[in-house]
């Protein structure tokens, strides 16, 4: 198993998904990833990564316009959740059920641009890992994770 703090570069896509599935492995159930970088750096990619480790067999999109997704995934999960807050400013005055379906013991959610509901996120489960992805040029990417 992969120790935290963990800091590595990708060369490419197959290798962020790759290096997501491993960092998976330290991930039980009810557990919280914050994932954060800008536009294009990979956040998707190494959210279908982990989730392909967990279990997940049906296609990871990005869910920027419907707030959520959550997938099947393997036992001990009954789901991986991917929740992208990109178009909300603040969880501040949304309704406090919005995440409801994407958090809970017996879900493993990732959530892109946690910014907007980093307290609110915080208080919903056991915030297991914290990753930021950086454009490096080209295909290379840095993956930090804490």
């Amino acid at each position: 198993m992969v120790s935290l703090p963990f800091s590595t570069t990708s060369a490419s896509a197959v290798e962020t998904e790759r290096i997501a599935a491993t960092l998976s492995a330290r991930l039980v159930p009810g557990d919280i990833v914050l994932i954060s970088g800008e536009l294009g750096a990979g956040k998707t990619t190494f959210v279908r990564g982990a989730a392909r480790a967990l279990g997940v067999a049906d296609p990871v999109t990005s869910p920027t316009f419907t707030v959520g997704q959550r997938y099947s995934a393997a036992q001990p999960l009954q789901y991986v959740a991917h929740v992208d807050l990109y178009r909300l400013a603040s969880l501040e005055h949304e309704d406090p059920d919005l995440l409801a379906d994407y958090t809970g013991a017996a879900i493993v959610t990732f959530v892109e641009w946690p910014a907007a509901g980093r307290e609110w996120l915080e208080g919903l489960g056991r915030v297991a890992m914290r990753v930021t992805l950086a454009h490096l040029g080209g295909e290379s990417r840095s993956i930090e994770a804490a």
